[in-house]
């Protein structure tokens, strides 16, 4: 875990650092330029920019470009998570590096300290809630299937336990909790998240919120079982639900 320069977007409110949190850009090929404004207003108004996973429409290098283009207006630091959307293309590394290089920090089970605050992160991945969850029985897909489950678990505990910080963010792609996901179909709650990762967050006292994405049809708030405030940030919920465009949350 390595610390990251001050916020420098101005004072904070009641000594708490501004996070602005977004997921589900879907930067595609043929749009130059889609957030370079959004993100330099970001800039003005938050200490910090968590991106939730699916930043690209397909995973293509050419989309990674244009996004690392944008993402120069920010005068901010950045921490972010890849999507499933991220990885269609088979060339995630390649996109980590185009969007590391324009100053995205990328969480895949790495943690970094912002001005006094930690923030730890991976994709996550999905497998149900509650007594829906899946187990690992039965074939060895199945078990495969729980163990890339079990593995992005793994990657957020690595973070979290590097932290030592009194505050901490967990920025994630899949949901940690079925309650952020309710408004879509139930029949796919399964494929929108892992209470894993709800239990793995549970273990941590210092975390004070997480965000994350892809439950484009979900609920914008909801809690873990220990009552850990939960935000899915979603693009389309953030814009039908709340009229907004980006989540504005005080740590």
């Amino acid at each position: 875990m390595t610390p990251s320069p001050e916020p420098t977007s101005g004072d904070r409110v009641n000594g708490k650092l501004r996070l602005a949190a977004i997921g589900d850009l879907h930067v595609g090929e043929n749009h130059p330029h889609p957030y370079r404004e959004l993100f330099a207003r970001i800039s003005r108004e938050a200490d910090v920019l968590a991106l939730c996973g699916d930043l690209t429409n397909f995973g293509k290098t050419t989309e990674a470009e244009i996004l690392a283009d944008d993402l120069r207006a920010c005068t901010i630091p950045v921490v972010g998570v890849l999507g499933n959307h991220d990885y269609e293309c088979g060339q995630p590394e390649e996109v980590t590096r185009i969007l590391h290089e324009a100053g995205l920090r990328l969480l895949d089970g790495e943690a970094v300290e912002i001005g006094g605050v930690g923030f730890a992160g991976a994709k996550g991945f999905i497998g149900g809630f509650g007594r829906h969850m899946l187990s690992a029985f039965g074939e060895p897909a199945i078990k495969a299937f729980v163990q890339a489950s079990v593995d992005e678990n793994l990657k957020l505990e690595s973070g979290l336990r590097m932290l030592k910080t009194e505050r901490t963010v967990v920025v994630l792609h899949y949901a940690p909790i079925e309650e952020t996901v309710a408004g879509e179909p139930e029949a796919i709650f399964p494929y929108l998240g892992s209470a894993r990762l709800g239990e793995t967050i549970d273990r941590f006292e210092a975390v004070s919120c997480v965000v994350h994405g892809h439950a484009h049809r979900g609920a914008h708030r909801g809690a873990t079982l220990r009552g850990t405030p939960v935000y899915n940030v979603a693009k389309p919920v953030l814009n039908r639900d709340l009229g907004i465009e980006y989540a504005l949350i005080e740590v």
